[in-house]
C-alpha cells in the first residue's frame, strides 16, 4: 500500500509543479479560452479478458526419494498399484490373498472397517513424480468488478493533456479453474514375507484440491493507478463533443490477499502428506492422515506494470461542467505464488501461476474544469 500511495502522490505532485513553471503552457492561467485542469468522478467497470494459465508446482520430495511406508490401509496400497506394468495385477492379487488368509494377524490388522498392512511387510517406497509438475487445465482468473473512478487531467495545450487515473481500490474475486492432482509414481518394496511378492509399481493421481468447486479461489484488493498522455480532437468553445485517444502505463499492486478456506485446508492437507513422507510414514501420506507437523499456507501476488490505451469523449454542458466516457485496455499480467511451509522441514510446496488480467475498463462520469 505504501508503494501505491507513493506512486499516486508522485504523479499528482507533478501537476502543481508544472503549473507554476515559467512557460505559458504550464500555468493555471487560461491560454486560448480553455481550462488547464479538470477532475471527473464516475462509475468504473473492469472486465478482465485473460485466460487461466496452468499452475506450476514444485515440492520438497525429490525424484527417487526413498521413504519407509509404515502401517497403511490395504485399499490405499491396492488402489495405487500400476496394473499397466507387467505382472502387477498378479502381484496385487497375491498380496490381497495373503492378507485375506492372515487369520493370525501376522502381516495385517483391522481397525474399524479398514484393513491395514503392517510396517514389517509394507517395507519401503521410492517416490517419483512429485518433485515438479504442471497442473494442466488449472489456473486463476480475475472476476469482473465495478468501483468509483477518479480521473484528473492537466492540459498542456487545448489538445494535449496528461491524465492520472485512480479510484477506490476494489476487492477482486479470483476464480479458480480445474482440479489439482499430485501425479505420484514409484516403486513399493515389501519386506519380510512380503518380499516374496516382489516390488510393486505405483501410479496414482492424488486429489489435492478442486479449484472449480468453489465460488472463488481467493480475493485481493487491487490498486491500479495509471497515467496517460491524451490527444483531444476539436477546440474549446467550438466543439461541445470532443473525442480523444490516449496511451500510458498502469501500475498494479495487490494486498489483503485471502485464500478460500476450503482450498486453504486442502493445501494444508497436502502439506501433511509431504511431512508424512519426510517422517518415513508414506502409508499415512497415502491414507491422507494428519502428520506431526504444522503446515502453513501463504498467498502472494507480484506487482506489475502494463501499457494502457484509451479511446473516449467529453461533452461540454458549459465551460466548466462536462460529461465523459471512455473505454481502455491494458495488457496486464501478474504472477501469483502459493507456498506451504513447515517449521521443521521448511518450504514443502511452491505453486506459481500467471494471472492474465488484460482488462477492458469502461468509464462514465461527470467532470469539472478549473
Amino acid at each position: 500500500m505504501k508503494k501505491t500511495l507513493f506512486f499516486i502522490a508522485t504523479a499528482c505532485s507533478a501537476v502543481p509543479a508544472m503549473s507554476y513553471a515559467d512557460s505559458p503552457y504550464f500555468s493555471f492561467k487560461d491560454g486560448d479560452g480553455f481550462k488547464r485542469f479538470s477532475v471527473s468522478v464516475g462509475a468504473l467497470y473492469v472486465k478482465p479478458t485473460g485466460k487461466a494459465q496452468p499452475i506450476q508446482i514444485n515440492t520438497s520430495v525429490a525424484e527417487g526419494e526413498k521413504t519407509k511406508v509404515g502401517d497403511v490401509k490395504m485399499d490405499s496400497v491396492l488402489g495405487a498399484i500400476d496394473e499397466s506394468k507387467p505382472n502387477a495385477t498378479t502381484k496385487k492379487n497375491l498380496l490381497k490373498t495373503a492378507v485375506d488368509l492372515d487369520l493370525l494377524g501376522l502381516i495385517s490388522y483391522k481397525e474399524g472397517d479398514s484393513k491395514y498392512l503392517k510396517s514389517n511387510v509394507s517395507g519401503e517406497a521410492t517416490i517419483n513424480g512429485l518433485s515438479q509438475w504442471e497442473a494442466q487445465g488449472t489456473g486463476l482468473e480475475a472476476d469482473d468488478v465495478a468501483t468509483l473512478g477518479i480521473m484528473s487531467n492537466y492540459f498542456f495545450t487545448d489538445n494535449i493533456s496528461l491524465e492520472v487515473k485512480a479510484g477506490l481500490p476494489p476487492k477482486v474475486d479470483i476464480i479458480g479453474k480445474g482440479q489439482i492432482y499430485a501425479p505420484l509414481t514409484g516403486i513399493a518394496s515389501p519386506t519380510g514375507v512380503g518380499a516374496i511378492i516382489g516390488d510393486l509399481p505405483l501410479k496414482k493421481d492424488i486429489a489435492i484440491t478442486d479449484l472449480s468447486a468453489q465460488d472463488k479461489a481467493a480475493s485481493a484488493r487491487a490498486w491500479t493507478p495509471a497515467f496517460e498522455f491524451q490527444y483531444h480532437f476539436g477546440k474549446t468553445g467550438v466543439n461541445k463533443f470532443r473525442p480523444y485517444i490516449g496511451v500510458g502505463m498502469m501500475y498494479a499492486y495487490f494486498n489483503e490477499l485471502e485464500l478460500n478456506k476450503t482450498i486453504e485446508q486442502d493445501l494444508i492437507n497436502a502439506g501433511h502428506m509431504l511431512i508424512n513422507m519426510k517422517d518415513n510414514q508414506a502409508g499415512a501420506a497415502l491414507d491422507g492422515k494428519k502428520s506431526s507437523g504444522n503446515p502453513k499456507v501463504k498467498l502472494e501476488a507480484d506487482d506489475a506494470f502494463a501499457p494502457v490505451a484509451t479511446v473516449g469523449f467529453t461533452y461540454d454542458f458549459n465551460d466548466r461542467w462536462f460529461a465523459v466516457g471512455s473505454v481502455s485496455y491494458a495488457q496486464l499480467k501478474g504472477k501469483t505464488q502459493i507456498t506451504i511451509s513447515d517449521e521443521k522441514y521448511g518450504e514443502l510446496i511452491n505453486a506459481k501461476t500467471d494471472i492474465e488480467i488484460n482488462p477492458i475498463l469502461g468509464y462514465a462520469g461527470v467532470g469539472y474544469r478549473f
